[in-house]
């Protein structure tokens, strides 16, 4: 019976780590988004750069832009990284799911209303 070799964790690691980037992303241009409108305005051009009806669907085309940059990127370049090294998938997966939930907390909106409060500058 034939055996397949093992490949390393890394590969999964650097899944996991992509994913969990994209989604800190997405929530850091949500507050980027609210912050300003110059942040707004340049967040939501992300998504008029290339997205048909970004216009009618506003910021969050460019939020889903740069969600969709970081993750692509992290991935090629962590996949690069880590693809013949033994990682913890364990810790991987702890840092993973502790992503998705600062990510998670910081799109609710009493969250994200009141990070904003703390940040932004008073009229």
């Amino acid at each position: 019976m034939m055996t397949t070799p093992e490949k390393p964790t890394g590969i999964a690691a650097a899944s996991l780590f992509a994913a969990a980037l994209s989604l800190l992303t997405l929530a850091a241009s949500h507050l980027l988004a609210g912050y300003s409108e110059a942040a707004k305005t340049w967040v939501h051009a992300w998504g008029k750069a290339w997205m048909p009806g970004a216009q009618g669907i506003g910021p969050y085309s460019g939020k889903e832009t740069l969600m969709l940059v970081v993750w692509i990127g992290s991935w090629i370049l962590l996949h690069r990284w880590l693809k013949k090294r033994e990682v913890n998938l364990t810790l991987a997966g702890i840092l993973f799911l502790a992503a998705i939930g600062v990510a998670t907390t910081l799109l609710w909106p009493p969250v994200t209303e009141a990070v904003l409060h703390l940040v932004k500058p008073s009229p």
